[in-house]
């Protein structure tokens, strides 16, 4: 587990939760609210560790017996709540290992502290099992749901917790952290950290990706051709970018990171912002081709795109549709 200085951004709520400590004013029951991979588990984590730290302070030392636990994961009044079934937290599993167990003393801790990850998951029985323990919790207890959509809990669970919600990062953050912890060059780093959108756990896994930098590289390939195709090249383009169905989303977000970049060196001919930077050549020659209409048309289309794959639109034809109109714009 990592203490609350090795988090990248999130001061804000680090502060709440420090504050809370110090004042002895520490909830019952918090949810924690934010997309997947933004740092969630590693808040809720350091702030168990921070509570059973056997020198009381803001900051975990690292160094005592309840501290060594929770870093090897066997701290045991810090307890992550599992669920059997990936698609719901049933009624069971938070009677079993939580409503249940809350009753019983901590071990060895001032407190006994519940992390449910996923908690949006929870069924209304689950919530509603759970909500009578929010209302009636022992003195010792604190529960932290980890949620990707706080909107899915019952307004009685919302109005009883603090909800902290998760800010993206500055990129001017993650960007550093990215080149030095995986040693990776400048112009990568940028495209990782302008991809991520302030999500450190997204930039850290697309840092760390072969996939994605193969994705990279066909899409900056397909993209400084694709105006000069023939038709029979276009459908095998279409052809090609099936085989990133799985990754369509990441495929068309970099698509439209390229256009945004041929639209801000068109406006300010300034290389600095650029998210393709190294690839200044193609960007130059791109923007000097398009107009400002056929970018924006460019850029709605992908939106476009998006939303038809979402509303499950055959993938072919809607590639088809999109790849035709950057070719014509």
């Amino acid at each position: 587990m990592a203490g609350f200085s090795e988090i990248l951004g999130h001061g804000q709520i680090i502060e709440h939760l420090q504050n809370a400590i110090k004042l002895q004013k520490v909830s019952h029951a918090y949810i924690l609210d934010g997309e997947e991979g933004a740092g969630k588990k590693m808040l809720a984590r350091a702030f168990a560790q921070t509570l059973q730290c056997e020198r009381g302070g803001v900051e975990p030392c690292g160094e005592c017996h309840s501290c060594k636990q929770a870093q090897s994961g066997n701290q045991p009044d810090i307890i992550e709540v599992t669920h059997e079934k990936p698609a719901s937290i049933g009624v069971e599993d938070i009677r079993g290992q939580l409503c249940g167990d809350i009753q019983i003393k901590p071990y060895s801790s001032p407190y006994k502290i519940y992390i449910v990850d996923e908690a949006e998951k929870m069924t209304v029985q689950a919530q509603n099992a759970l909500l009578k323990t929010i209302e009636e919790p022992p003195a010792y207890g604190v529960i932290m749901l980890l949620t990707t959509n706080a909107d899915a809990f019952l307004p009685t669970i919302l109005s009883r917790c603090v909800t902290l919600k998760l800010r993206p990062v500055k990129n001017e953050i993650i960007k550093p952290y990215l080149m030095e912890k995986y040693h990776i060059p400048d112009y990568q780093a940028e495209v990782c950290t302008a991809f991520a959108r302030g999500n450190v756990g997204k930039a850290e896994r697309l840092a760390q990706s072969e996939q994605f930098a193969e994705l990279k590289s066909h899409l900056i390939h397909l993209l400084r051709h694709l105006r000069d195709m023939e038709i029979y090249e276009l459908t095998e383009a279409v052809r090609s970018a099936s085989e990133y169905k799985t990754e369509i989303n990441d495929y068309l977000d970099l698509m439209a990171l390229w256009f945004r970049d041929v639209l801000l060196f068109k406006a300010t001919r300034q290389i600095d912002g650029l998210v393709f930077a190294e690839e200044i050549n193609d960007i130059s020659a791109q923007a000097q081709k398009s107009s400002y209409e056929g970018l924006e048309r460019i850029l709605k289309a992908l939106e476009k795109a998006k939303v038809r794959l979402k509303a499950n639109v055959n993938f072919e034809l809607t590639m088809e549709l999109l790849m035709l109109t950057i070719k014509e714009n």
